[in-house]
């Protein structure tokens, strides 16, 4: 395993249509999907806005439609390897200096990321590239 998709990313690649999913699903090919992966915390992004969209839905359309993209999300990480946040990522966070202003899921992916020597493909690189030693790519472009 060498690449780690960021929430955005996976997002993409939930959608299944367009532009960026299809450069996204190309470089898969290319760096063999053994070799590309999930992290937990995205997995808790994703369900947590899924939670959230849920708790506010008043029509039954609007449930179908969140509990559906629920379901699409446990697929689409089902087949993926999904690396955990474990103590090494939990050190590799305490480790980071504290003037790296980002949001918290995304620092708790860039720990994964060093403490298992991982690129994280990510549309977001101004924040991402504040993380010294994390090595980032779009794969969108």
């Amino acid at each position: 395993m060498s690449h780690l998709l960021d929430t955005d990313h996976l997002t993409l690649l939930a959608q299944q249509d367009g532009r960026e999913w299809a450069s996204i699903v190309a470089h898969i090919n290319t760096h063999g999907q053994e070799n590309v992966a999930a992290s937990v915390v995205s997995f808790h992004e994703q369900i947590l806005g899924c939670h959230n969209q849920l708790n506010q839905a008043r029509k039954p359309a609007q449930l179908v439609r969140w509990y559906q993209l629920m379901s699409d999300l446990l697929e689409m990480y089902a087949a993926l390897p999904l690396v955990p946040f474990d103590d090494s990522a939990a050190t590799m966070l305490a480790g980071l200096p504290r003037s790296i202003r980002i949001g918290t899921m995304d620092l708790r992916i860039a720990a994964i990321a060093l403490s298992r020597n991982l690129v994280v493909v990510t549309r977001n690189v101004r924040d991402f590239g504040q993380v010294p030693g994390l090595r980032i790519e779009d794969w969108t472009q």
